[in-house]
């Protein structure tokens, strides 16, 4: 079967190319066909305070957001949008507005006469969550669901078209319809279909200002939906531009990294024509991030071209997993590795495990295994100060040195040049593993053949080249295609000095692999300023993005906006403190009921925003405590995961 087949959400999987989508207009920024790829944000403020709106929306614009969006819950709300709008007008900005709707379809038609675009949610415009009691829905009940959406929807077109206002379908993986879900269930087809709904009302009515979004928490999820949509869209000759972002991604180096990786593999195969990047920081943050991210994709336009892969029964819309050898702890069932590379260092220090996650006991002096702690170091040379170091750290040092090495240490692997592996008899190597630094350009036939004869070898993947993420991506192809099992960590060296900057672009590009199902580990090295523990902090971040290895606690939260009735970025802040030592947990904090239960459909406990002062707490899905006070919640939490036997006291 071949790519082209499989996969045909994307022009050329090993050449960067972006999607051509129709044109949207959104008052004096357009979206898609050969416009920007457009960077946007979302107000936190209250919308009934104009003053605080408009200031915000203000420090936003002069910070890249090209579209601002507001909560608009309510009637009033949406009268608000007008004074909003004249407000930022008379000062002399004049980005677009959007209006995001739920639940509240008399709120659109009152928005949509006011702002640029509205935003609406097929899970809650008109179909609402029920109690069914676990029965299905009858064909005749789906059909009378249809119905209705024609009869709420359609008149909310029209207006659009009377006001000249562009709309977005904005589909949440937390907030399916009971109808939808019935049929579906909570999978991404459910999400393509309940997308597709609105998406087929929009053409026989004719309206062609439309966007379109279907988001997650989950990167693959996002991934994974996002590609089947624009393949079914194809068929049914739809070409709407697609607005993209991983919701509730949480803040700091997390919600950069989960967003880089969810957002940037989309990116990455010329999908998207918009970003909106979900942080819980203030809104005014989010619109550079998304700019260094797309200024990072658009920089692989017109690279080199890439020799495609012939053949390979790989479909990148399914949750795949390549299958590979298991050589010791690398591939096969095991975990994602990571190696910490030294390679560019010049001189041994005793500090090295430190930087690479261990630490040491102070009464007993022995080496202790962090939870980011790296599970091989590679070295660019041997001193014997290696006897010293922790014996759950594998070393890799190059095969030259490995004899002296492994004198001091059995724990001590080769790695080999492509050159040398061609050439040279690796018997007399008595290691676990011959680890082998490679390129595209090396898998020739009789190189992939010699590696399929050797049951110790992984492949350390490289590539400098301008678009390196697809020269890995058909690196892997490659090997599907010649049947070769060899596990396959992915390296890569960038130069930043901004830690942020080397989160965005590692993430975007190895995280995508990952998301693909294509790698068994990561080996990330910088040349600039940024410490050896933030690069290593980085490298576990990414696996923890694509799902892929867990190693502290995931905090997913939500950016906040008018709907929320409690201060936030404070409370992320503190439940981060009181349970960051969980690393076994997920833990959702959600600003209100939305999307939050939804949201946080993998999540092990959520704390949601439930009105002003009170919270509700969650067990998975299952609500556990409703309503309670605010100030009381995070130690009621505590006390549910305790009662429920999930608890850790931190060391």
């Amino acid at each position: 079967m071949t790519i082209s087949k499989l996969n045909t959400f994307c022009k050329d999987l090993f050449n960067y190319s972006r999607r051509t989508s129709s044109e949207t207009l959104i008052g004096k920024t357009p979206l898609g066909a050969q416009h920007p790829i457009r960077v946007q944000s979302m107000t936190n403020t209250n919308t009934n305070d104009v003053a605080g709106s408009v200031e915000q929306s203000i420090r936003m614009i002069e910070l890249g957001a090209e579209y601002v969006r507001l909560t608009t819950q309510g009637k009033k709300e949406a009268e608000n949008l007008k004074f909003i709008k004249a407000s930022l007008l008379e000062k002399g900005y004049e980005t677009p507005l959007v209006a995001d709707i739920h639940f509240n379809p008399e709120a659109a038609t009152i928005a949509a006469q006011y702002v640029e675009k509205i935003r609406v949610n097929p899970g809650n415009f008109v179909d609402k969550k029920t109690d069914i009691n676990g029965s299905e829905y009858s064909e005749e009940m789906y059909q009378e669901g249809l119905a209705k959406i024609r009869t709420k929807f359609i008149p909310l077109i029209n207006i659009c078209k009377e006001n000249k206002t562009a709309i977005r379908i904005g589909t949440n993986h937390g907030s399916l319809s009971d109808r939808i879900m019935s049929r579906y269930g909570d999978t991404p087809r459910g999400m393509v279909e309940a997308t597709l709904e609105f998406l087929r009302i929009c053409k026989e009515e004719r309206f062609t200002d439309v966007a379109i979004s279907i988001k997650s928490s989950n990167t693959v999820m996002m991934v994974k939906t996002v590609r089947l949509l624009v393949i079914e869209m194809n068929k049914e000759e739809l070409y709407f531009p697609l607005h993209l972002g991983v919701t509730e991604a949480g803040e700091g180096e997390d919600g950069r990294i989960k967003s880089a990786a969810g957002t940037g593999a989309l990116l990455n195969d010329g999908l998207g024509d918009t970003i909106r990047i979900s942080l819980t920081e203030d809104p005014e943050v989010e619109s550079p991030v998304g700019h260094k991210m797309v200024d990072y994709i658009l920089e692989k336009e017109g690279h080199v071209p890439i020799e495609s892969p012939s053949q390979s029964g790989v479909n990148l819309c399914d949750f795949y997993k390549r299958s590979s050898n298991e050589v010791a702890n690398i591939g096969g069932r095991k975990q994602a590795v990571v190696i910490a590379d030294y390679n560019q260092e010049r001189h041994f220090c005793s500090d090295f495990p430190e930087q690479a996650g261990y630490k040491i006991n102070a009464e007993t002096l022995g080496w202790e295994k962090g939870d980011l702690a790296a599970d091989y170091m590679y070295l660019n040379g041997f001193d014997p100060v290696i006897r010293d170091f922790p014996k759950e750290l594998g070393l890799i040092v190059d095969s030259e040195c490995w004899v002296d090495a492994f004198q001091f240490s059995s724990n001590v692997q080769p790695m080999f040049t492509a050159e040398v592996f061609m050439h040279d008899d690796l018997r007399s190597f008595a290691s676990d593993i011959h680890f082998i630094a490679c390129e595209y350009s090396d898998l020739t036939e009789e190189f992939i053949g010699k590696i399929k004869e050797n049951p110790k070898a992984v492949l350390i993947c490289q590539s400098k080249h301008q678009n390196a993420f697809a020269e890995q991506r058909a690196f892997v192809f490659k090997l599907i295609q010649f049947n070769c099992k060899a596990p396959v960590v992915f390296q890569r060296l960038f130069h930043e000095n901004e830690l942020e900057d080397l989160q965005l672009k590692s993430a975007c590009d190895l995280g995508s692999l990952f998301i693909d199902g294509l790698g068994n580990g990561i080996c990330l090295n910088n040349i600039g300023s940024i410490s050896k523990e933030d690069v290593n902090a980085a490298a576990f971040g990414i696996l923890q993005a694509a799902r892929v290895r867990t190693s502290k606690t995931e905090f997913i939260s939500c950016p906040g906006c008018g709907r929320t009735l409690f201060k936030l970025q404070d409370v992320v802040s503190e439940v981060k403190q009181k349970f960051a030592h969980l690393s076994h947990l997920k833990i959702g904090v959600m600003g209100c009921i939305v999307n939050g239960p939804g949201e946080m459909g993998d999540v092990d406990y959520g704390y949601v925003g439930a009105g002003a002062g009170r919270v509700s707490l969650y067990k998975s899905q299952d609500l556990v405590k409703k309503n309670i006070l605010s100030e009381d919640a995070i130690e009621e939490l505590i006390q549910i995961i305790k009662e429920n036997g999930d608890w850790k006291d931190a060391k």
